[in-house]
C-alpha cells in the first residue's frame, strides 16, 4: 500500500492533495440525502443532476474545468501558507439561503425493512465494485475519479451561485429508504448553502438542527460536527438530531466540498476552508460568540476541528475529538519515510489549542487505532485535558450504537455542562 501511495504521489506531479484523495476521501456515492431546491416563488426545482454530460451554459454545466477548479486542484502547497487560511477573521458578509421551517420529520415516508435491505445492497454493490476498478488500475481510476469531480465542481459552482442571485431557498430530504425512519426533533432543521468560498467560488451544505426559541439562552452552545470521510450530513442526521434534543445544543453538520449537495472537490486544504466559512457563518448567524461554540471532529473530521481549534482562541474551550487520527499518513504506517505525504497533522496542532478537549476512542478500533486517540489526549496541554473514554468492547464507527449511546449521551451531556462551571 506505502508503495502504490508513492508511485500515485510521483505520477501526480507529487501532489499531497491527490494522495489524500485516494487515501482518505470517499463520499457516499448515491448521497444519502438531497436538498430539494424552491425557488422563490414556492414553485420546486429539479434536482442538481451530476450525472448529467452536457448541461446548457448558464445552467450549470459544460465540459471541462473552471477556473476555480483549477485552482482548488493546483493549490497544494503548504497549508498554514495560503493567504485565505494563514488569517482568520469572521466574515460578516458570508451568504446563506434556507428554509427554517424544513423539519425533515414532518415528511418522513414509511419504507419496508426490505425495500431498505435492497438499497443497501446497491451500495455495497457499488463499493465493490469500485474496489475492483481501484486495484486493477489505481492510476486510471483516480484519473477518471478526478475528471468526474473537475466537472461536477463546475456544475455545482454556477447552480449554487444562480440559486444564491435567485433566492433559492432548501428543503432536507433524508434517503429514508436507506436510514430507515429518523429520531424525532422537536425544534427545526434548516436546509443551508453557505458561501461562496473566497478562493474556489463553491457553496457548503449544511444544516442547522436549532432548539426552539423558548429553549435557547445566552448559554446555549451550538455543535460544530464535522463527520468521518465515508459520511454525509444525511448519514449523520439521525445522531445529530439525538445530540441537539438531549444536551439542549443546536446542531450544525456540514458537508465537505465533492460531498453530497457541497460544491467543490475533496481535498485537504479545502475542509479547512469548509469549517472556516461554516464556523464563520455559524458565529455571525447562530451564536454571536464563539464561545458558545463546541468543535466536534468524528476520524477525519478532526483534522478540520484541530486545525480551527488551534486558530480561535476563544472557541469557548471546547473541543471533541471521536475516534481521531493523529495524522493521515500515521494511519497508515507509523514509519516516517512517508511523512511528506502526511495530512491532518493533529498530534502537533492538537498542542496549540486553549480548551477543553475531550476525546472519545473505541478500544477494538480496526480502522484508527486506539493509540491514535491516546497519543492526541497525551499531546493536549495539561489545563485543557478532560477525562477521556475509551469505550470497551467498541471499534470506529460503533461507539454510538445500542445501549451505549445512553452513557454516550451521559458524558456528553456532563463535559457541555462543565464549560459553564
Amino acid at each position: 500500500a506505502i508503495t502504490a501511495l508513492f508511485y500515485l504521489w510521483v505520477r501526480s506531479g507529487f501532489s499531497k492533495d491527490a494522495v489524500a484523495g485516494a487515501l482518505v476521501f470517499f463520499p457516499p456515492d448515491p448521497p444519502l440525502y438531497k436538498f430539494k431546491r424552491i425557488a422563490a416563488n414556492g414553485d420546486v426545482l429539479p434536482d442538481i443532476d451530476d450525472e448529467a454530460e452536457n448541461l446548457e451554459e448558464g445552467n450549470g454545466g459544460g465540459g471541462g474545468g473552471t477556473e476555480e477548479s483549477k485552482r482548488e486542484e493546483e493549490d497544494d502547497d503548504d497549508s498554514d501558507s495560503d493567504s485565505d487560511l494563514g488569517t482568520f477573521e469572521i466574515d460578516t458578509k458570508s451568504s446563506h439561503k434556507a428554509n427554517n421551517d424544513a423539519n425533515h420529520t414532518n415528511n418522513q415516508q414509511k419504507v419496508s425493512a426490505e425495500v431498505r435491505r435492497q438499497r443497501r445492497k446497491q451500495r455495497e454493490e457499488a463499493r465493490q465494485k469500485q474496489r475492483q476498478e481501484y486495484s486493477q488500475d489505481p492510476i486510471a481510476a483516480m484519473t477518471d475519479r478526478s475528471n468526474k469531480l473537475r466537472l461536477r465542481a463546475k456544475r455545482r459552482s454556477k447552480i449554487d451561485a444562480r440559486d444564491d442571485t435567485n433566492g433559492v431557498t432548501y428543503q432536507f430530504v433524508p434517503d429514508i429508504a436507506t436510514l430507515g425512519t429518523l429520531p424525532s426533533f422537536h425544534g427545526t432543521i434548516q436546509a443551508v448553502k453557505i458561501g461562496p468560498q473566497k478562493r474556489t467560488g463553491s457553496y457548503i451544505a449544511a444544516l442547522l438542527y436549532k432548539l426552539p426559541e423558548s429553549e435557547i439562552t445566552p448559554n446555549t452552545k451550538t455543535i460544530l460536527y464535522s463527520h468521518g470521510n465515508a459520511a454525509d450530513v444525511g448519514a449523520m442526521s439521525g445522531l445529530q438530531a439525538m445530540l441537539a434534543k438531549n444536551l439542549k445544543c443546536n446542531v450544525l453538520v456540514y458537508d465537505y466540498s465533492g460531498y453530497g449537495e457541497s460544491g467543490g472537490i475533496p481535498m485537504e486544504k479545502n475542509t479547512y476552508r469548509d469549517v472556516k466559512l461554516v464556523y464563520e457563518w455559524l458565529v455571525q448567524n447562530v451564536t454571536k460568540h464563539e464561545h458558545n461554540v463546541i468543535l466536534y471532529g468524528q476520524s477525519v473530521g478532526s483534522g478540520p476541528s484541530c486545525y480551527l481549534a488551534s486558530r480561535r482562541c476563544n472557541v469557548g474551550g471546547l473541543v471533541f475529538l471521536h475516534s481521531p487520527i493523529t495524522s493521515g499518513m500515521r494511519v497508515l504506517t507509523p514509519s516516517r519515510a512517508m511523512t511528506c505525504l502526511g495530512i491532518f497533522p493533529n498530534i502537533d496542532r492538537i498542542k496549540k489549542v486553549k480548551c477543553p478537549v475531550f476525546v472519545i476512542h473505541g478500544q477494538k478500533d480496526q480502522e484508527v487505532g486506539i493509540e491514535h486517540g491516546m497519543a492526541l489526549h497525551a499531546a493536549v496541554p495539561e489545563d485543557c485535558k478532560r477525562d477521556p473514554w475509551w469505550v470497551r468492547d467498541k471499534g470506529h464507527n460503533d461507539i454510538c450504537d445500542g445501549p451505549d449511546i445512553v452513557e454516550y449521551m451521559q458524558r456528553m451531556n456532563k463535559f457541555v455542562k462543565s464549560l459553564d462551571e
